[in-house]
């Protein structure tokens, strides 16, 4: 029987799968530069205007998330360029 991981320990695991999952979509131009940079705002305006927010979540997640999504996006738009999106 498999012991029962820490939340971090899950969380890792979801982030890890998350990410590959981004990288791949790319790559394989399913998604664009446009597209993640898009993800990546609607993200920063979930931890911006948590009070208003349809999926109630942490603060301090919310926030790190947005972190990671802007640190994501700039690796895979350096990786694998594309257009951005248009304001």
């Amino acid at each position: 029987m498999n012991p029962i991981e820490p939340c971090d320990a899950a969380g890792e695991k979801s982030m890890v799968i998350l990410q590959s999952l981004l990288c791949l979509l790319r790559e394989k131009n399913l998604l664009s530069r446009a597209d993640i940079e898009e993800l990546a705002a609607k993200v920063a305006s979930r931890a911006a205007d948590r009070d208003h927010d349809p999926l109630p979540c942490q603060s301090d997640a919310a926030i790190a998330a947005a972190s990671e999504m802007n640190r994501l996006g700039a690796y895979i738009g350096g990786r694998y360029g594309g257009k951005h999106r248009r304001m």
